[in-house]
């Protein structure tokens, strides 16, 4: 299973990368740091700055057919930023017109809510996000966890870092099930 982690080069929710991260490497997976630019990514507490991850490819050097899943961590400015990236609007869009399993938490929907995809999709999110995904034409509900595969693609969205190990386990499911389906043989 082969994952992207889509991020700015600075604001991403730490906690939100690397708890995803580690359990895509702890299922046998191949987690890819993707962002817009190269070198490294700064991560938040929060507020507060944390560690900074090395970046594996910039969206212009990565391919969806590469992956298996996309993984969009939240913080406030990691997807404001991304949502301004055409590149990076287009790499997330790519997932959902290739029917790819998308994983999404915190603020990471505005992304995808740029991108156009969560029109007629049922998903979750940080409460704040939640007049912006329904004017895009979403079906907001506030539960931990939700998987919505009533779509060409599952999509698997949750609230905030306490809702973590739901999602891990939820879009871990769904990614496996994806990297199965796509390996022949």
């Amino acid at each position: 299973m082969r994952v992207a982690f889509l991020v700015a080069p600075a604001g991403v929710e730490q906690i939100e990368l690397t708890d995803p991260w580690r359990a895509v490497t702890e299922a046998g997976g191949t987690p890819h740091l993707v962002s817009t630019t190269g070198g490294r990514v700064q991560a938040f507490h929060h507020l507060d700055k944390g560690d900074t991850f090395p970046v594996d490819r910039t969206v212009d050097e990565a391919s969806v057919a590469d992956y298996d899943g996309l993984v969009l961590p939240g913080g406030v400015a990691n997807p404001d930023f991304l949502r301004m990236d055409p590149d990076a609007v287009a790499f997330a869009k790519g997932f959902f017109s290739a029917n790819k399993p998308v994983a999404v938490i915190c603020h990471g929907p505005w992304t995808l809510v740029e991108a156009d995809v969560v029109r007629g999709r049922r998903l979750t999110s940080f409460p704040s996000l939640r007049t912006d995904i329904r004017n895009a034409g979403g079906n907001w509900v506030d539960e931990q966890v939700v998987v919505c595969t009533d779509g060409p693609n599952a999509l698997v969205s949750s609230r905030k870092p306490d809702d973590l190990k739901a999602f891990d386990e939820a879009f871990l499911e769904e990614f496996t099930r994806a990297a199965a389906a796509a390996t022949p043989g």
